[in-house]
């Protein structure tokens, strides 16, 4: 009988410390799942935030950088979707005067929004500009 209960103590002993070790293990394993999620979400915040920074023009080959001022950004898009128009009309004259208006006005918003950008954000938004009206000028 005593060697019955000391091998049942003994069993008990071994299942209830193997279930400890057990369960450190699963805690350690949470605190690692934790720490890979953070480490995750970071990363995807981070891929989001460098999408958001530049955005692709209408003109192949053209990026329009995010200014601090939104309306910047949105005129030269709208700018950029005008050439794309524009280049797209290959040298149709009607359809090039019915769209003058419209870059004129798109160039004219523009300048009085780039006069309120500082220095290095203007330079950025001349470089941009140049490029679309670059992009322009080798279409006709």
């Amino acid at each position: 009988m005593k060697k019955i209960v000391l091998s049942v103590l003994v069993i008990s002993a071994l299942v209830f410390t193997s279930c400890k070790s057990e369960k450190k293990e699963v805690k350690e394993l949470e605190k690692e799942v934790v720490k890979t999620e953070k480490v995750v979400k970071k990363e995807v915040k981070e891929v989001v935030e460098e999408t958001k920074k530049d955005l692709t023009s209408a003109i192949e080959g053209i990026t329009i950088p995010n200014f601090s001022n939104e309306s910047v950004t949105k005129n030269l898009v709208d700018y950029a979707q005008y050439a794309k128009n524009y280049i797209d009309a290959k040298g149709n004259i009607a359809k090039i005067k019915g769209m003058t208006a419209q870059g004129a006005t798109l160039l004219i918003q523009g300048k009085e929004l780039a006069s309120k950008l500082d220095t290095s954000e203007l330079t950025k938004y001349k470089s941009v500009l140049s490029e679309i009206q670059s992009k322009m000028a080798s279409s006709n």
